[in-house]
């Protein structure tokens, strides 16, 4: 049996139409199948691959610390260095009370560690969070998730749980002192690119504040310079009480992170003592790979061209019929069409000739753009003829 034999007989399968394409090797912007055919990433593995893959600066990285250990023991127990190092960065580039990290191996994994974080500090059952949201797929991640048709087939699920619509200023009253956290994306990713209203976002944080519930921001898809800044809500006048992070943080390794205050963190070592455990949670390669990532993004300063590649891309979008409208915060882009099949029509041609992109998971109907934010003007001119003639292909 081939590989392709192999991967349909025993790899768990999660759709009945997987994409199926077999990659040989992946740098830059650019995916190449064992045919030697090369494709444009234009998800960037879902917002993972930030600075591009196999970035120079993360495999040094990465090879540095194999010939120094890899795993030891589980998360907490000894000093090591990749894992003090990165703590310290990312306290560096945050406010005051983001000073204390827990780092696990996954966005998921995050979320279910902010949410018992959350209701340990408090001493509150409830979890508040919204419409299309997406915070992961294991149980308590998906207790919060923002879409029935996800979640009914895996009742029961957390209880205590509530979902608002989002940027329904109306539904604040709804945040009470039964509220552990209110648990929201300052960009809906799966939504399809939907923005939080002027003000929506700081209201939800005064009412957290009032009522004594905690704020946790999920920047898992809207982290690392995805939007322009390097966290999402440093352009809006507040800061959450948990910041949970991942996706574009490792560079392309696994790695995850949930950052509150000392004060709050604290209280996972207590009653009951190893409040949180993750045997795998801050491995030090991909530590490592995630300091190298933070430094490249800094250092290189990265950031300042997303908003100018953005309006480059949004701008450069040629005009159809099939488009209903497009939506942009940073390299977050989406382009809604006038139906699920016609979004898929375009996905499929993209994808033949050369362009990767993919679809949102609430939101099918729309198109996604979540390019590595390294792409080149010569890249992104590439990806856009391709994109404009598969769109113009399906109007013909």
């Amino acid at each position: 049996m081939n590989n392709r034999e192999l991967f349909y007989s025993h790899l768990a399968q999660t759709s009945p139409a997987p994409l199926a394409l077999e990659i040989d090797k992946a740098d830059g912007v650019y995916l190449y199948d064992t045919y030697g055919k090369k494709y444009i990433d234009f998800i960037s593995g879902i917002s993972v691959s930030n600075i591009g893959h196999r970035h120079p600066n993360v495999l040094k990285a990465v090879n540095a610390q194999l010939e120094k250990y890899m795993h030891l023991m589980v998360y907490g127990e000894y000093v090591q260095s990749p894992q003090v190092l990165l703590a310290k960065a990312l306290a560096d580039v945050l406010p005051q009370n983001l000073s204390s990290c827990y780092f696990v191996n996954s966005g998921a994994e995050a979320i279910e560690g902010a949410i018992k974080l959350a209701k340990r500090f408090t001493g509150r059952p409830e979890i508040i969070s919204f419409t299309n949201s997406y915070h992961g797929s294991t149980t308590g991640a998906l207790s919060i998730m923002g879409s029935e048709t996800f979640k009914n087939s895996f009742r029961p699920l957390l209880p205590a749980t509530r979902t608002l619509e989002y940027n329904n200023f109306d539904q604040l009253y709804f945040i009470t002192e039964q509220t552990a956290c209110v648990v929201i994306e300052p960009v809906q990713g799966e939504a399809g690119i939907i923005i939080p209203h002027d003000g929506y976002l700081k209201s939800i944080y005064n009412r957290c504040k009032e009522v004594g519930a905690l704020l946790v921001l999920d920047e898992i898809q809207t982290g690392f310079g995805r939007t322009g800044n390097l966290f999402a809500f440093q352009e809006y006048e507040f800061t959450p009480d948990i910041l949970v992070l991942a996706k574009g943080m490792g560079g392309g390794m696994p790695i995850g992170a949930f950052i509150a205050s000392k004060e709050i963190m604290n209280s996972l070592t207590h009653n009951p003592v190893l409040g949180h455990i993750t045997t795998f949670g801050g491995h030090p390669v991909s530590c490592a790979a995630a300091l190298a990532t933070l430094q490249t993004i800094l250092n290189e300063k990265i950031t300042d061209t997303v908003l100018e590649k953005s309006n480059y891309i949004v701008k450069n979008i040629k005009p159809s019929p099939l488009i209903k409208s497009i939506r942009a915060k940073g390299l977050l882009i989406g382009i809604e069409f006038e139906s699920e099949q016609m979004n898929f029509k375009v996905i499929e041609k993209c994808i033949a000739s050369g362009l990767i992109t993919d679809w949102f998971l609430f939101n099918a109907s729309t198109l996604r753009i979540a390019p590595p934010l390294t792409i080149s003007q010569s890249e992104m001119d590439e990806a856009l003829f391709i994109l404009n003639e598969c769109i113009q292909n399906c109007n013909d």
